[in-house]
């Protein structure tokens, strides 16, 4: 077995100290590399030739760039054995979720085929399968529900009591559909044609998971009645879930025997062979199909005359499976259903983006964002014209799909033959199958949603606001309906992204022995401040929403008030003033001879008036440490051979610190702060109130003698200061590659060359020195 050296990679770096200036030279900057103006990229799109006509062809059709590439003999058995798998769950799945759409079987199996064959040619995921899903269903049958309620529908019957007209309600709910299906594709179209599919990014995968989640309570709750065989009064707004919940509770002395026993059976049925098609899952070539045996003509027969039997009054379902002609969407309710239509395009495109990137990072191909958006759009765009309601990704079906051998969106070609077939030719099978049959395969197949509660555990130990975010979409979602619950969660989410960046992790930075690391020095014990540099770092972009908690982080972390020093700064200029014409009246009056008796007493008062201005400017820099140490300058430093304060460069020679006692050892010490530098590497980019700001840190710490220089700057965001005009007011030379490069100048510019570098023979490295706390060295 061959041994790898595991002792650690050495690597030693020699050049020159680099500002801005400096690396403009040694790269080269340029610029060839110039940007096209919008005129110019308006001139290319509009500029017709076959190669941009066949590009725009294959990125708009993407069926045209993979289907004559296609590999029969690697590809079509999978497929075929795949959309086989696909359309025998397709039957029952979209007769189930039908009933949660408020609409009937047979529109559930329209939505199963049509949108099917537009995904299968505009989509760009191989192995997700579209067509209805319970949450898009209870989001519809929301709708349908709303405007269209049994209550209008009433008309007086043979006996004088109230009937539901059920034909008309239906044919409304299904005009309703429709129209909600094709204004949420518009939408989608044309968010996907202005390429804004980015928008999926701010829907986290917590906030759609505990969306998810809150919207399989509704949909199970919504079966509930089916089960029991309970007709419970509809409610509508927030808490009604919690409202129809106790409801149920109330009907349950009025169950019904062959309903609740026909669904118990089912259910006991679904969950033991779904668990042995999960267990069983690699050594069965395909899945038993138990959804199909369910809702299969024996046992439909079977659930018949059981219930004739015991006398109920069960509901059967009536199929037609005769396809109608396309007919336009009434597009008069557009101004009614603008808020659920947006709701379900971000809904529906959430969930098959994500399914669909999970798939394209497992197997190595991209997924684009707008053109699934563009496709997912059509599909909803084209259904509503043959009466079908929204689709999206399914995850059960996508599993099965990939699971089953499935490599292409042939398999949706194959399901939606499949599905035909069924349609046309068997579907007068299904005419009378109970509702309660078809709710319990609703409820099993919301188990892979109801798994979701595990994130919480998970998100507890990973990450808290993630945590948060899950909780406050479920139950937002749970309490407050799927549409406002939506917007809730999403708002919510904003929130925290908010807090983020205006609540980001301030740090002062320091050496890590014999290198050019700067790290944390309240995470890592081995780091060491450099002796009158203080290295400021934000772990979030600056920009105007934090701008201001910047500066004052700035000035916590430095030890330095500015305002407050500035104000000492002018105080103390004219106590050097009036000091100075007390020394010149002492002068006079030692000149004068009638005065030469009373010299001695004048000079005793001006050591007095000069020892006290020293005390209180010393007093007051000690009090500005935060730590007690008082980071002190020379700009508050009273000198009484000093008459002028230079605000330029500082020399070793203008640095007077001021001794105090340290806490802990209580030995002296001495503290400087002269230099600062802010490593902005983090900040992708700049607005004019970050520049505005930035420019006043640098002229007021001027103003009290502090250096300021900026260091790992990326290259846009120094294009962007060029543009700012920054550069007309602060020098480039200010401007650093890396924080190494900056503290190598400071300590140059201060005379300090021979404490630069410390070399160890041994090691081959080189780094600065290392200092205590009280500037000794380490």
């Amino acid at each position: 077995m061959e041994r790898i050296d595991q002792s650690p990679v050495k690597y030693a770096v020699h050049r020159d100290v680099l500002d801005e200036l400096g690396l403009e030279e040694v790269a080269q900057k340029g610029t060839w590399s110039i940007k096209p103006t919008v005129g110019d990229k308006v001139k290319e799109s509009l500029r017709c030739s076959v190669p941009s006509l066949k590009h725009i062809l294959l990125t708009w059709i993407p069926i045209l760039s993979w289907l004559p590439k296609y590999s029969f003999r690697e590809n079509i058995l999978g497929d075929v054995v795949s959309g086989c798998s696909v359309g025998i769950m397709h039957l029952p799945q979209g007769m189930a979720y039908a009933l949660l759409a408020s609409l009937g079987p047979v529109y559930g199996l329209y939505t199963s085929l049509f949108p099917v064959l537009v995904y299968v040619i505009f989509g760009t995921s191989r192995h997700v399968s579209i067509g209805t899903f319970a949450v898009i269903s209870i989001m519809v049958g929301s709708v349908t529900e709303r405007l269209a309620p049994d209550e209008a529908f009433y008309f007086n019957g043979t006996n004088g009591s109230l009937t539901v007209n059920i034909d008309a309600r239906d044919a409304y709910r299904v005009q309703m559909a429709c129209s909600v299906t094709l204004l949420s594709g518009i939408f989608q179209i044309l968010l996907g044609v202005v390429r804004f599919g980015f928008v999926a990014t701010y829907l986290s995968e917590p906030l759609v998971r505990g969306y998810t989640t809150g919207a399989a309570c509704h949909v199970c709750v919504s079966q509930l009645k089916y089960l029991f065989g309970v007709k419970p009064a509809r409610f509508t707004g927030p808490f009604s879930l919690i409202y129809t919940i106790v409801e149920i509770c109330r009907l349950l002395p009025q169950t019904r025997v062959p309903e609740l026993v026909v669904s118990l059976v089912a259910l006991a049925v679904l969950i033991v062979v779904k668990e042995i098609n999960a267990c069983y899952s690699k050594k069965l070539p395909l899945p038993v199909p138990i959804e199909l045996i369910v809702v299969s003509p024996p046992l439909t027969l079977f659930s018949f005359f059981f219930v004739t039997t015991l006398e109920s009054h069960i509901i059967f379902i009536y199929s037609d499976p005769l396809f109608k002609a396309p007919r336009t969407p009434d597009i008069t309710f557009f101004s009614q259903l603008i808020g659920d239509a947006i709701a379900v395009a971000i809904v529906s495109y959430a969930i098959t983006i994500s399914l669909g990137k999970t798939f394209g990072l497992k197997y190595g191909y991209k997924v684009d964002s707008n053109q699934e958006l563009i496709a997912v759009g059509l599909s909803n765009t084209i259904g509503s014209f043959f009466q079908c309601y929204a689709v999206t990704a399914s995850l059960s079906r996508s599993l099965v799909q990939e699971s089953t051998g499935g490599n292409t969106q042939i398999a949706g070609v194959v399901s939606s033959l499949l599905m035909l077939i069924m349609v046309i030719k068997i579907g007068s099978l299904f005419e009378d199958l109970p509702k309660a049959v078809l709710s319990t395969i609703v409820f099993v197949n919301l188990k892979g949603m109801f798994r979701q509660f595990m994130d919480v555990p998970l998100l507890w130990k990973t990450n808290k606001v993630d945590l948060l975010v899950w909780l406050v979409t479920f139950i937002s979602t749970v309490l407050f309906n799927l549409d406002l619950g939506l917007a809730l969660s999403v708002g919510f989410s904003m929130l925290t992204l908010i807090f983020k960046t205006q609540l980001p992790h301030y740090s002062i930075l320091g050496n890590v022995p014999s290198t050019d690391l700067y790290l944390d020095t309240e995470a890592f014990r081995q780091v060491n401040e450099i002796p009158g540099i203080k290295i400021f770092r934000s772990s979030a972009t600056i920009c105007f929403t934090n701008a201001e908690l910047f500066l004052e982080a700035l000035q916590q972390r430095s030890g330095l008030d500015v305002r407050k020093l500035q104000m000492e700064k002018k105080k103390r200029a004219k106590q050097e003033k009036m000091a100075k014409k007390e020394v010149k009246k002492s002068k006079g009056l030692l000149d004068h001879p009638c005065n030469s008796t009373s010299s001695s007493k004048v000079s005793e008062l001006n050591k007095e008036k000069n020892l006290s201005m020293h005390k209180d400017v010393a007093i007051f820099l000690t009090n500005t440490s935060s730590n007690g140490f008082g980071h002190v300058n020379s700009a508050y430093q009273y000198d009484a051979t000093t008459s002028e304060i230079d605000s330029g460069c500082h020399s070793e020679n203008n640095l007077t610190p001021i001794l105090y006692e340290d806490e802990k050892d209580g030995r002296t010490c001495m503290s400087v702060t002269h230099s600062i530098i802010l490593d902005i590497s983090t900040t992708g980019f700049v607005d004019t109130v970050t520049v505005k700001m930035l420019k006043n840190i640098f002229g007021d710490f001027a103003d009290v003698d502090v250096d300021i220089y900026l260091a790992g700057c990326q290259a846009c965001v120094v294009e962007q200061l060029e543009k700012a005009a920054f550069f007309e007011s602060i020098p480039k030379t200010r401007l650093f590659v890396t924080v190494h490069d900056a503290v190598l100048h400071i300590l140059r510019k201060l005379g300090q060359t021979d404490i630069i570098f410390v070399s160890d023979h041994n090691l081959d490295t080189a780094g600065i020195l290392s200092f205590d706390s009280c500037g000794r060295r380490l």
